[in-house]
């Protein structure tokens, strides 16, 4: 053994592991009873925020992120809060002016954040510069990333050099993100002996156990030098979270690496997150268990996680493998991109798109093109120059760092959110999210914020419960020859624009969720669209939420024209017109939701 020293814990049992296991939906009323016991622990740190649940606060659970954080900072008094910080995206998916980056860093270190960890999808590391200048500014840790993945290109010379550049720019400790749980145990030895070896710095292994090989690496890591280790308490570890706290602790124990934290404490934490995962049954998913089929489609935890709830919601869940399988060919088009928050959105929904449509490359998203533009960095490796001519034509291509485009934007993101923000932190959510934030502020203001249905786990007492309620609607169905007596006893809430029927076939209970085959009737008294059959009939190949409608009525229009953006997967799309015509009727606006199949504009030929 090359060392001999204390092995530092983070635990990301409040952020990570349920991002990569119940798609970041834990509600902050669960974690704040535990939050006593958590900071008696004696952690290097407890990672909180950042990721993707500043997004999941206000998109599903229609909490105040910021509120959440000062709750956390206020029941964790003697413990380092952390959160993961995506550069110059900061917690959305677009880049921002220098001036959002400042200011955002500086925001969340009042409230409550001790150690950012900044990476940059890209490991373009220009990307990371403004946001590690501003951490230090603000005189907090900063903790530069290398985002970990495997390609022809990422070599561990590549690493060390990136290590080298982030020291330089001021880094505390250097953080391996292995997001999609790819490193191998050998492989983990090999890089950080060479960082350690080049690098006077903290080295921190964060590694996903997809695969089942992140215990092992994270041993042969501490075996190579590194001081420090992310885990999860036991009942949100494993799979396509991380290895299990109390595992490691009890692995390390009595040996020169001692954590020197208390099982007994760490058991009855574990115990208390057992129960509440039990009320999100409804975001568990057979994708998130461990896998090794990882080391070949290489979909990291969190994504694994969001993609199949996506999925799940599109009632196409059974074409995930075909998906897996597509992700690392537009990955390899992209040039080797490490799939991490923005990149595995952009990877999986247009490897989504590409297996959905049946045809690869079909639809394009916008944030694809972006990303061939430059908008998100310099690729690891070439792209695809085909892709990129069919993608934008010949648009230019930008070279420098994509923020050096950028004017400063927090005074007009000011104006233009107005009196909605009742402070800077408001101004800095409806930066990150435009259109969601600003819905999110105007029902706080309103007074309806309501966050999406838990469903209970009991779901045949939950249908009993609706019968006690109400007066059953009794009709018969016949199915392939057999006869069903159906009896609707109740009309549970609305979720993720579907409605929820309780119901018995046959006395036996059942919750069941009724969406439209062919026709979409639009929420709130909106008129019903038909079905598209004529080639002058647009329509959506996915369902999703209306950003822009680019053409009116009279308008003229040439075939594949965009008239309209709609969003999907937290992606943004363009849908095109099929033929040249003019534009006779527009069956939507900004802020409608869509389904494939109907028609939402009209184009006579």
């Amino acid at each position: 053994m090359s060392q001999t020293k204390k092995i530092e814990v983070t635990d990301v049992i409040l952020r990570d592991a349920h991002q990569s296991l119940i798609a970041t939906r834990m509600r902050t009323e669960d974690m704040l009873p535990i939050c006593e016991k958590l900071d008696q622990v004696g952690y290097w740190s407890l990672e909180v925020w950042g990721g993707a649940t500043f997004d999941a606060c206000i998109r599903f659970l229609k909490e105040d992120p910021w509120e959440r954080l000062r709750q956390l900072r206020a029941a964790l008094p003697n413990t380092r809060l952390q959160m993961l910080l995506r550069g110059q995206n900061l917690l959305g998916y677009r880049h921002y002016a220098d001036d959002v980056v400042d200011s955002f860093v500086q925001k969340a270190a009042e409230n409550g954040i001790d150690v950012f960890r900044v990476f940059d999808a890209l490991n373009d590391l220009r990307n990371v510069e403004r946001a590690m200048k501003a951490v230090k500014k603000a005189g907090k840790h900063a903790q530069g990333t290398i985002c970990y993945t495997t390609s022809p290109v990422h070599t561990p010379e590549l690493f060390v050099e990136q290590a080298k550049t982030l020291q330089a720019m001021g880094a505390d400790s250097i953080a391996i993100k292995d997001m999609a749980g790819l490193l191998t145990p050998y492989a983990t030895f090999e890089l950080v002996q060479a960082i350690k070896g080049a690098v006077d710095l903290p080295l921190v292994v964060h590694s996903h156990s997809t695969s089942g090989l992140a215990p092992l690496c994270q041993m042969k890591a501490i075996e190579a030098g590194a001081d420090r280790i992310d885990t999860a308490i036991s009942s949100f570890a494993a799979g396509t979270s991380h290895p299990a706290t109390e595992s490691q602790v009890a692995a390390l124990k009595g040996t020169p690496y001692d954590t020197g934290l208390d099982l007994e404490l760490l058991s009855e934490i574990a115990d208390y997150f057992r129960d509440v995962r039990k009320k999100y049954h409804q975001f568990e998913s057979e994708f998130t268990r461990e896998d090794v089929s990882v080391q070949i489609n290489q979909v990291p935890g969190g994504m694994m996680s969001n993609l199949a709830n996506q999925l799940k919601e599109q009632n196409a869940l059974d074409s995930i493998r075909d998906v897996f399988a597509e992700i690392p060919r537009v990955r390899e088009d992209l040039g080797y991109p490490p799939l991490v928050t923005p990149t595995s959105q952009i990877v999986g929904t247009q490897a989504v798109y590409n297996v959905l449509s049946g045809q690869r490359y079909k639809t394009i998203t916008n944030e694809v093109k972006r990303y061939l533009q430059g908008g998100y960095g310099q690729p690891p490796a070439a792209v695809n120059e085909d892709l990129r001519k069919k993608a934008i034509g010949n648009e230019p291509v930008t070279e420098g760092r994509p923020a050096d485009q950028l004017s400063p934007e927090l005074n007009k993101l000011r104006a233009d959110i107005g009196a909605l923000a009742q402070s800077d932190e408001d101004v800095l959510t409806f930066a990150m999210f435009p259109d969601l934030g600003r819905e999110f502020l105007q029902q706080r203001q309103d007074g309806t914020l309501q966050p999406e249905v838990l469903q209970p786990v009991d779901q045949a007492a939950a249908a009993v419960k609706g019968a006690s309620k109400a007066v059953a609607t009794e009709f018969k169905i016949d199915v392939h020859g057999e006869t069903y007596e159906i009896a609707i006893t109740g009309v549970g809430d609305s979720g993720c624009g579907k409605r929820k029927l309780y119901l018995s076939m046959d006395g036996m209970p059942e919750e069941v969720v009724f969406e439209p085959l062919n026709e979409y009737v639009a929420e709130e008294g909106g008129k019903g669209r038909k079905k598209a059959t004529d080639p002058g009939h647009v329509s959506a190949a996915m369902p999703g939420n209306v950003v822009d409608v680019l053409v009116k009525e009279g308008d003229s229009v040439s075939a594949g024209q965009g008239v309209m953006v709609i969003e999907a997967m937290k992606m943004e799309m363009e849908v095109h017109a099929n033929i040249a015509g003019t534009v006779q009727a527009v069956h939507v606006k900004k802020g409608d939701r869509v389904t494939p199949g109907e028609v939402l504009i009209e184009i006579v030929g």
